[in-house]
């Protein structure tokens, strides 16, 4: 009987583990000859100690980590004396890294084009070295970089192109030699930000909030952070045919405009004479108009399939007048007309106390959300004073009024339609047990700072948001929260009572200056125990409001927060912290409740513990 020779299974045994240990070896030569440069040839002594030798693991090498596959995910070799050059091409081999820490060395020369092969980086930490020359633009490329320090160097030139790494949240660059000017970050999303003693010149970006210590030592700064005014910008020098061609065209704007009025003048004086004879049958026709406002007209069901929406408009000058819609400034959309509204068909995605929300699609895929506001008594002329006041304070987490219509019986408010659904379909989606700890720990961050600016700029006037809800807590096309429909209605949520949170009862507070915010404050703390607890608001909070305050009657336990959390691992301490936040806001007697900046100050506080945890526990 054939069969296989009993020494051919050996071979292909080792044959199959030498194939299969291929990628380590891979990556063990590329460790090796990074670590021959970085330690200048002088590998430490102890090699038992750092086991960092072509013949073991890497995975067990000292300052290695690797992820479940055996491939190595971080290095990280700080404070070991190191004194030789980076690899840049080596180091840059390994597919799977993502950290990179090699901060209080003595490592010298420049940081070669190839970092920019590092795709999978989230930490470069590169400070406290003796680096020199530019910092390459390649580093631009590292679109998942997350923390990059390159402080307590010896930097020069321009710095690449920062901005592109939209992710970015830190960046600590002082204590070099950087030149030209500093770059328009989006501040909003960084937590760190350090340029100080370096030669930047030129005017400072937007970037109160972490304060002048954050670019001293600039002597070439100037704006108002610094107190210095910037020089206009010089003329640009132009030709003499230039200057010919532009008052050529500047006389002929003249006259082009003299004619465009002579034809205005002429038009109306003829219209006006057409009409005088028609001015009878517009007066009676105004007796059968039944509504002096365009109607969108309402389906029962809370969702219909988009159809073209039916509307009737009246023919009255009153009504042509108020038939206006008033566009605030927004880049997202740079031109909008009433009519288009009028034919684009609409889709009703939902109706509320307040109201009801319009998807508008437009022929070119665009698409707006429109909101529809019901008896609400204001008059027209302070309702636009009160859109156009909200217009203009804007913040990267509060979503921006496009338009505005108003007539007497009808009011509309227009925003750039976000097809990624709010906070409330996070949390009480199919999908909710994705959304992690330290997810939600960000949006409550974002929504409160969102929150203190809008209270900061409109409190003079009176203006807080009225209905905070989880629901008008929207998702960008980036995935940041941003609040929706602020200042649509002047509400004061009702306070629960004391005895046992059992029975509403009107905010002591109600008819003083600040008692709409110290509502939104309320609404704010139902909000940060939706995020804890998971479960649904109902009766505006205080059915939750009344079971978290029955569960900490009894002790602090994990029952009250979201099982999804605990059995992700989220700290108890830190969640029991933010509980504590939400309490405050909720607590009965509104005198009581914290301002919203104290609250955005104990939230990041939380934040900031959790990601230095992390940071420790990934490192």
């Amino acid at each position: 009987m054939g069969g296989i020779p009993f020494w051919v299974l050996p071979i292909f045994l080792i044959l199959l583990l030498q194939s299969a240990n291929s990628a380590d070896d891979g990556e063990r030569k590329a460790l090796l000859s990074f670590f021959d440069e970085l330690s200048n040839g002088n590998r430490p002594t102890d090699i038992s100690f750092f086991g960092w030798n072509s013949s073991s693991d890497p995975c067990s090498w000292q300052g290695i980590k690797c992820d479940p596959r055996s491939s190595v995910q971080k290095v990280i070799l700080q404070n070991l004396g190191l004194s030789g050059t980076l690899n840049s091409s080596s180091i840059c081999s390994l597919p799977s890294l993502t950290v990179l820490l090699v901060q209080n060395n003595s490592i010298n020369g420049e940081i070669s084009l190839e970092i920019g092969n590092c795709k999978g980086l989230t930490r470069l930490f590169l400070n406290d070295n003796s680096f020199s020359g530019k910092l390459p633009d390649s580093i631009s490329r590292l679109i998942n970089l997350k923390r990059l320090y390159v402080s307590n160097n010896n930097f020069s030139g321009d710095l690449p192109d920062l901005a592109k790494i939209s992710g970015l949240i830190s960046f600590l660059a002082q204590n070099n030699q950087f030149t030209g000017e500093i770059p328009k970050f989006d501040f909003s999303n960084l937590e760190e930000f350090n340029v100080s003693f370096n030669n930047f010149s030129g005017p400072v970006p937007e970037l109160d909030r972490f304060g002048k210590n954050s670019i001293l030592g600039n002597r070439g700064l100037c704006g108002n952070l610094v107190s210095i005014v910037c020089p206009p910008s010089p003329p640009q020098k132009m030709s003499s045919k230039k200057r010919l061609g532009e008052r050529f065209l500047m006389f002929l704007g003249y006259i082009l405009l003299a004619l465009v009025f002579i034809v205005f003048f002429a038009f109306k004086l003829i219209f006006s004479k057409k009409t005088d004879g028609k001015v009878d049958d517009v007066e009676k026709k105004k007796a059968a108009v039944n509504s002096p406002v365009t109607r969108i007209n309402e389906s029962s069901d809370n969702k219909t399939p988009a159809s073209r929406s039916e509307y009737s408009i009246a023919s009255s000058n009153e009504s042509a007048q108020m038939s206006s819609l008033v566009v605030v400034t927004n880049p997202a959309m740079k031109e909008i007309r009433f009519d288009d509204l009028l034919r684009a068909p609409a889709e009703l995605l939902g109706r509320g106390r307040y109201g009801s929300l319009y998807k508008v699609m437009f022929d070119d895929g665009s698409n707006l959300a429109v909101k529809r506001i019901k008896d609400w008594a204001i008059s027209s002329e302070d309702f636009q004073k009160r859109m156009s006041t909200i217009g203009q304070a804007k913040h990267p987490n509060v979503l921006p009024v496009v338009a505005f219509y108003c007539a007497k019986q009808e009011k509309l408010v227009v925003y750039e339609y976000q097809q990624n659904g709010s906070l409330f379909k996070l949390l009480h989606g199919s999908v909710s047990g994705a959304f992690d700890w330290g997810s939600r720990l960000s949006v409550a961050s974002s929504i409160a700072e969102g929150l203190a600016f809008m209270h900061k700029e409109l409190y003079e006037e009176g203006i807080a948001h009225g209905n905070l809800k989880s629901s008008n807590i929207v998702m960008t096309k980036n995935m940041d929260l941003c609040i929706s429909e602020y200042g649509l209605m002047e509400v004061d949520s009702p306070t629960p009572s004391p005895v046992g949170l059992a029975n509403k009862s009107i905010d002591p507070s109600r008819g003083r200056p600040n008692s709409p915010f110290k509502a939104d404050l309320y609404n704010f703390g139902v909000i940060l125990l939706e995020l804890l607890t998971g479960k649904l608001v109902q009766n505006n909070g205080f059915d939750l409001a009344k079971w978290v305050h029955s569960v900490v009657k009894e002790e602090w336990t994990v029952e009250v927060f979201d099982k999804a959390l605990v059995m992700d691992g989220a700290s108890e301490e830190r969640m029991v912290n933010l509980l504590q936040v939400a309490l405050k806001c909720i607590n009965p007697s509104p005198e009581a409740r914290p301002n919203i900046n104290q609250v955005v100050t104990m939230i990041n506080t939380i934040k900031e513990e959790e990601e230095r945890s992390s940071f420790l526990s990934e490192a």
